[in-house]
């Protein structure tokens, strides 16, 4: 009888009882084909297969363990026995930890890879990318995002898709009108438009008291990068004469600290935003101080939501086309913050077994399977509205029976183009989607994403710190061209031609 388990959360050293827990009196599965091992072709082809048993650990999302409805129809359309163990997001990392110091891990789960590097290079996981082509739905992932993801040259991952670029323009649609104002097609049109929101009283209130654009502390996901990338600056790094170079490197990142330092000296974005969080980001488009944001496209319907309550006629708008100097173009995230689906060889014993555990996954991305893992069954968890799905109004029986399932799946609307999408109500959530996978068109891959640089794990991010710093110096005014080149040659001195030289000679090697 299939057990259905909600780990709770183990010391390391009850080493017994978490073994128990992660896996439970369940054996790896037999190679499928010992079972008729002895029988001719045609009678082996004929007999029905036994149910492939496979074991995950799954993170939780809500707060009960799921009904095991989809479950049971997933294991039906898949010919598998699952058994899943769920784990509370809040302890699901210190569970993967315990397991993995302990031998228990299961035969599939998400984790950080940069937390499993050494243990992959060790050998602990399987190798899977010389199988992928032997599955139709497999090959159709993203090759760039699983570039992105190999360890010294190599695949040991699946992925569970997450949009590749969500950066984008919210802007008050209301204030554009007004004024005269289309979304921006390029960066003198943004420009224009973040200026005409500061100095034309586009709340038509009599007063100068708003400003163009709000940004934060964050220049990654704040306003910064992603002006970068519609600048052409490279994504993290770039590639210049046969060498890979930090994108501050390029002349492209300091056009965007000159477009950004002459939207400070006229005003027209918060003045304190290098110091600003992302709540008071928010606070000064939602009240009406700013008109335009810079970031997650998705945002803009919680954002609308937070507006009408202050203002039931302030409209908001998203845009994601802004051509620079080298035309479009927008800066790829890491795939999944380096999460990712790995298989321990400590649970899949054999080839045969890694196979089969594969075969599971690519049945995942059928759209058949994909649909019900996602969306649940059609006329009772969800109805397809012009192509799209549309959930349930039932929000706790959705959370119950289905939200927890999608963790399991791989792959996404681009690489499983049949999967329904979302149909949603309102429309500046729905068109803020689109935009999302419209950004797929003009992505900036980072081409040090799957390279390895031994300096840079050790000492990167603390460099990095000071060339942060003293770009927001130059935005603020505090140093000149000259003074930013006196930190990019400091960094260089206390490690980063170092890391410079350790990606390039990884860059070559992999040609």
């Amino acid at each position: 009888m299939k057990r259905r388990k909600l780990a709770t959360l183990v010391p390391i050293g009850v080493a017994v009882a978490l073994i128990a827990g992660c896996a439970g009196s369940k054996e790896p599965a037999p190679a499928a084909a010992s079972d008729n091992g002895n029988k001719g072709a045609n009678e082996e082809s004929a007999a029905p297969k036994n149910p492939t048993k496979i074991s995950i650990i799954a993170k939780l999302h809500v707060a009960e363990v799921p009904s095991d409805k989809l479950e049971k129809l997933i294991e039906e359309k898949t010919n598998t026995e699952l058994d899943i163990q769920w784990v509370p997001n809040t302890i699901y990392e210190d569970k993967i930890n315990a397991a993995f110091a302990t031998g228990a891990l299961p035969m599939s789960f998400s984790g950080d890879i940069n937390k499993f590097r050494e243990a992959i290079i060790d050998g602990q996981f399987w190798e899977i990318g010389p199988y992928l082509e032997e599955f139709e739905n497999l090959r159709n992932l993203n090759p760039s995002v699983l570039r992105n993801m190999e360890v010294d040259g190599k695949l040991y991952s699946l992925y569970s898709e997450r949009p590749l670029s969500r950066q984008g323009l919210i802007f008050r649609k209301d204030w554009a009108d007004q004024l005269g104002l289309s979304a921006p097609k390029n960066l003198d049109e943004l420009y224009e438009m973040l200026k005409q929101f500061k100095n034309n009283d586009p709340d038509q209130n009599g007063k100068n008291d708003t400003i163009g654009l709000t940004d934060r502390s964050d220049m990654v996901y704040g306003a910064f990068k992603t002006v970068a990338s519609w600048h052409g600056t490279p994504n993290y790094w770039g590639e210049k004469d046969g060498k890979l170079l930090p994108e501050f490197m390029f002349p492209e990142y300091m056009e965007t600290m000159k477009f950004f330092h002459k939207l400070h000296q006229e005003g027209l974005i918060n003045q304190d935003f290098p110091v600003t969080s992302k709540e008071d980001q928010r606070a000064l488009l939602v009240s009406g101080a700013a008109g335009a944001y810079i970031g997650s496209m998705p945002d803009a319907w919680g954002l609308q939501t937070e507006l009408t309550k202050v203002n039931p006629k302030g409209v908001l708008d998203v845009h994601n086309r802004i051509e620079g100097p080298k035309g479009l173009g927008v800066w790829l995230a890491v795939q999944g913050g380096g999460e990712v689906l790995l298989f321990p060889k400590s649970a899949v014993k054999t080839e045969e077994q890694l196979k089969e555990v594969l075969s599971f996954y690519n049945q995942l991305m059928s759209p058949e399977v994909a649909n019900l893992a996602l969306w649940g069954v059609e006329g009772e968890h969800y109805t397809v509205v012009d192509g799209l799905a549309k959930p349930a109004e039932d929000t706790a029986m959705l959370d119950r029976e289905v939200k927890p399932y999608s963790v399991i799946a791989i792959g996404g609307e681009m690489s499983i183009p049949d999967r329904l999408r979302a149909k949603w109500e309102d429309p500046i959530k729905q068109k803020a989607e689109n935009l999302v996978l419209d950004n797929n068109e003009f992505l900036i891959d980072n081409p040090a994403a799957p390279l390895e640089s031994k300096t840079f794990v050790e000492m990167g991010e603390r460099l990095q710190q000071a060339i942060n710093d003293a770009t927001y110096k130059f935005i603020l005014g505090d140093i000149d061209e000259a003074g930013f080149q006196k930190v990019v040659d400091k960094w260089l001195a206390d490690g980063g031609q170092k890391i410079i030289d350790e990606y390039t000679a990884d860059y070559e090697a992999s040609k």
